[in-house]
Parts: structure tokens; sequence; C-alpha cells
């Protein structure tokens, strides 16, 4: 995701052809892990938290600041940076094994999915694409990223939802299966209907990035929105279904459960892009 969805992204909507050239062709092949550093301490996911400092001209600067939550941080071997110059938000690339950057692998809640924080100290950097035009070209990769991951949400809450039921025809309790007391039935009903509503969120959201056309920015808020909710709780209806055995560390439940409520935090939560589609269509 890291790799192909962010940084990728990234350089291929720089318009930077020599950066193209140069990163693409290994990011092609798998033999470069690369990834995006935008978010910082405070968390945001707009352009107002941006506050990094390159200081430099031409094509050479230096980054020296905090990226936190860097999928795949302590382990890339190439590192897009969005940080300020004098004329905006811009893009760098850096090198994993740069001197003056320091990676720390952090102890989240998903454990599949893993994210860092990075510390440069006048680490050495190359500008990608045009000065002071990173915002536009994050602007776009988010909105790719957004729809991505509302597709991989969806995956996810059709998995939960099918062992949820299969689970359901098999747990017997009161001589019966539990799945023919009504108040499981109206769990899985409920499951069924914000999964379906979610897949037809991710299907559009994902036809517009296929087109890249006009309505990419606002489906792809809606998609993620109504995705990350619909993931979560299906996820959290999913333990609730499994009882006891839903709870332990031996069950597979409680892995969907964590990766559910950390991509609902990834690149902004249901409120923040509810607001972004507000503002995108005028409201």
């Amino acid at each position: 995701f890291s790799t192909v969805v962010l940084a990728a992204q990234a350089l291929i909507h720089s318009g930077d052809a020599a950066a193209k050239k140069k990163y693409l062709p290994g990011i092609a092949a798998g033999e470069t892990i690369a990834t995006l550093a935008t978010t910082e301490p405070s968390g945001k996911w707009d352009e107002s938290g941006i506050t990094m400092q390159a200081k430099g001209s031409g094509s050479s600067f230096t980054l020296s600041g905090t990226k936190m939550f860097v999928l795949d941080g302590h382990t890339a071997s190439l590192i897009i940076v969005a940080a300020r110059t004098g004329k905006g938000v811009s893009l760098f690339a850096v090198d994993g094994k740069a001197k003056g950057l320091t990676r720390t692998a952090l102890s989240t809640m998903d454990q599949t999915r893993k994210q860092a924080k990075l510390e440069f100290a006048d680490v050495p950097a190359e500008l990608i694409g045009t000065e002071g035009k990173g915002w536009d070209v994050l602007s776009s990769v988010f909105d790719l990223a957004a729809v991505a991951l509302a597709a991989e949400q969806v995956g996810g809450a059709q998995k939960v939802l099918e062992m949820a039921v299969e689970y359901a025809k098999v747990r017997v309790q009161f001589g019966r299966p539990i799945g023919s007391f009504q108040a499981i039935k109206h769990k899985c009903a409920d499951m069924l209907l914000e999964v379906e509503s979610a897949k037809s969120a991710a299907y559009y959201g994902m036809w517009c990035a296929s087109e890249m056309n006009a309505e990419l920015a606002s489906t792809a808020s809606l998609a993620k929105a109504y995705c990350s909710e619909a993931y979560f709780h299906a996820a959290a209806e999913n333990i609730q279904i499994h009882g006891g055995i839903g709870f332990t560390w031996e069950h597979p439940a409680h892995l969907y459960f964590k990766r559910a409520k950390s991509s609902e935090l990834l690149f902004g939560d249901p409120t923040y892009h509810r607001e972004l589609l507000a503002q995108r269509i005028g409201i």
C-alpha cells in the first residue's frame, strides 16, 4: 500500500519526468520499498498539518522536523517527504539510510500495518516536482488512497460478515443454532445492509479513480467516511456474535477489529471526511 498507492502515485502526479525515470522502475520491479511521509505529531491530514521546514535551493535541500504514522517508514528505502519552503508545501525524495534520519517503529493497535516515527536533522533531500505545488499533488494522492483504503475496508467488512454468519449457523445454544434467534438475525441483517451499501460507495469511488474524473474528490471522501464506519461496525458485531471466543487472542476476530479501527483513522476519520465532502460540494 505504502509503495504502490502512496509513493508511486506521488511520483506520477508530481509530473517530474526525471524523478519518475529514476524511481519508478525499482518500484515496478519490486526492488524498492517506498513510502510517503506527510503527517506530523499534530495528527492532521490537511495542509495546515505540514510544518516541517526545508532549506536550500534548486534541487538540493535539507529537512528538519518529525513525521509520524508513516506506513512502512522503518523499512522503506525511498521516502517521499512533504515539507515547506518559502513557496509553500513541496515534495522531496529522501534515502532511507540518509545521514541525520532516525527511524523508530511505533507500537500501534493494528499490528498488521506497520507505522513509524521519522526524525529529520538536516537530512539531505531532492526536490520532486515543482516547488510550492506539493499540496496539489498530495490532494490527488490522498483521494486515490482513500478510495483504495475504502476497497480494503469493504473486503474486511465482507469477511467478518461471513465469519459471523457461519458461526451463527454452527454455534448451538439452548438446543438450537444461535442464528435462529431474532436478535442475532437482526445483527446479521444490519451488517449485510451496511456491507452492501459500502460496496456501492467503494465501487463508485474506484470507477471515479480509474477515470480520474471531476467527481473523484467528493466520492473519495464519501467512500472513506462510509466504508470506515461500515467496517468498524461489522468487525465489532462479529465479536459480539462470536461471544466469549471472539474476545480471545486465539481467534482472528480481534485482528479485523484492530485493522478496522486503524483504517478508520488513516487519512482522516469519518468526521474529517464528511466535513471535507461538504466543502467540496459547496455546502
